[in-house]
């Protein structure tokens, strides 16, 4: 399963490669604080980077109330106030 990941990255990063070298015409980007100039394929790994974390955020903060809330119900059916911070 091990090996099945690292070919699938090692995939993924030489495809990113060759979309950001075949992407390397400069576009201006306006963020409406700022205006950025940089390569295609830049911003789309910037786009990609940031869609990443954000994802990676939001899945990890569900978790993480789903997980308080069953120790909630946990406590309480055991009979335990739940303790304050």
């Amino acid at each position: 399963m091990r090996l099945l990941a690292l070919l699938v990255l090692a995939f993924s990063v030489v495809l990113g490669v060759v979309v950001g070298a075949l992407n390397a015409d400069p576009v201006s980007y306006d963020l409406a604080f700022a205006r950025v100039q940089m390569p295609k394929g830049a911003g789309l790994l910037a786009a990609v980077v940031i869609g990443w974390l954000l994802g990676g955020l939001t899945a990890w903060l569900g978790m993480s109330l789903r997980h308080r809330r069953a120790l909630r119900r946990q406590r309480a059916s055991s009979g335990k106030a739940p303790a304050r911070a």
